[in-house]
């Protein structure tokens, strides 16, 4: 079992895991794993124990982005389209 850690920690860390980014971000767990999925959200696998971390600055400004084609209508392949 895993330590939770704090968002003082969370927020000064390089590296997050998704149920972190789902916490700093207010989208939901399975909303940041489709994302993942669909190859809109880069990340990093450590091979030891095969734990996603993701640059946290970086898909953080990734997501708001997402966020916001969202609002404005963009399904998915739009999106998909817009950011690669």
């Amino acid at each position: 079992m895993s330590r939770r850690r704090s968002m003082e920690v969370i927020e000064g860390a390089e590296y997050v895991t998704i149920g972190e980014l789902a916490r700093l971000t207010g989208v939901r767990y399975s909303t940041l794993k489709f994302y993942t999925e669909e190859g809109l959200l880069n990340f990093e696998q450590a091979e030891e124990n095969l734990t996603r971390r993701y640059r946290r600055a970086e898909t953080m400004a990734r997501i708001e982005r997402i966020k916001a084609l969202r609002e404005q209508g963009k399904t998915i392949p739009e999106v998909k389209a817009l950011l690669t």
